[in-house]
């Protein structure tokens, strides 16, 4: 086979590829567009997966960064809370914890969805500790696998200290600052005695806030919660008897519940899920989609967009 002939059948494998991507994405579009229009309302589906950071939405098909970000959780909360379809929310957690700041931005927007009177279902994956149970005890009822990894309650901070490095090295930092704590947490210096004080007091500001968020939404005396909020981790039944987790099973047991506390009376659930987008770690990773999918996916999106930003004005 010559060079041109390899040419064109690459060609026609690629408008394959795209034709099939068009059409799997077109029919989610109308696959929700369906469900819209029966009225019958669906469980809307938001998913964190990995370490919660601060900052923007990075969702893109070339993004390699893992886990999610608050800004991203926090647009996809709203959505649901704003949809009049989404008749109660299910939160799939598998997570390790993160940033509390990012985390308390995505736990204001829950309380805006309980408030609404929507109901906030959690489903636990491998792991829901730390920022991820900060989170999970926003919802109204808990489910976790018996081995699920949770609890972790409590907050540290760290830092690395490499003077003696820098030393043997004949390295020798130096800085100009406007005070004397301004340098604090450097690590070509060791923190004073007074530098560890105010962390600690830091460190004890965020761990009682986290004790109270526990106790207010597991609604358990907040003794109880400090006496088990020393850090350790727990499995799932062990939560549950503690009082941090309400049920064994797994993710669809969870949707049924949520279903059901959302007045949705059906063997075939409907369902909308907020999707964290495709990364290229992902694909590599086989955790992806089909290719067709993965194209079907980005082309939607696109689509949605060029449609939501037709009507605004542009300076070019």
């Amino acid at each position: 086979m010559n060079r041109e002939a390899k040419r064109k059948y690459m060609l026609v494998g690629i408008i394959i590829l795209l034709v099939a991507a068009l059409a799997a994405g077109t029919s989610s579009l109308w696959k929700d567009s369906a469900v819209e229009s029966r009225k019958q309302g669906y469980v809307a589906v938001i998913r964190i997966d990995g370490p919660i950071y601060g900052g923007p939405d990075t969702d893109s098909l070339l993004s390699g960064s893992s886990g999610v970000t608050s800004e991203q959780i926090m647009k996809e909360f709203q959505a649901a809370r704003k949809d009049p379809e989404a008749k109660a929310i299910l939160v799939r957690i598998n997570s390790p914890g993160g940033s509390t700041g990012a985390t308390q931005e995505i736990a204001e927007e829950m309380d805006k969805i309980r408030s609404s009177g929507k109901p906030i279902i959690i489903s636990m994956g491998d792991m829901c500790a730390s920022a991820g149970y900060w989170l999970a005890s926003k919802g109204n009822y808990i489910f976790a696998s018996p081995a699920t990894i949770t609890g972790s309650i409590g907050v540290y901070m760290d830092y690395t200290n490499v003077e003696n490095l820098m030393g043997k090295l004949g390295v020798k930092n130096e800085k100009i600052k406007s005070g004397a704590h301004k340098d604090i947490l450097s690590m070509y210096r060791p923190m004073t005695g007074e530098e560890k004080e105010m962390v600690q007091t830091m460190v004890d500001d965020i761990y009682n806030q986290f004790v109270q968020t526990v106790a207010d939404g597991r609604k358990m005396d907040e003794s109880k919660v400090r006496a088990i909020a020393d850090g350790r981790i727990l499995t799932g039944k062990q939560a549950q008897d503690l009082g941090l987790v309400d049920a064994m099973g797994n993710y669809y047991d969870a949707l049924s519940y949520a279903a059901s506390s959302g007045g949705i009376q059906s063997e075939n659930i409907p369902v909308k899920s907020y999707g964290s987008g495709v990364s290229l770690r992902n694909i590599l990773s086989g955790e992806a989609k089909t290719m067709a999918g993965i194209f079907a996916d980005a082309f939607a999106d696109s689509f949605k967009k060029s449609v939501a930003d037709a009507s605004v004005p542009a300076v070019k």
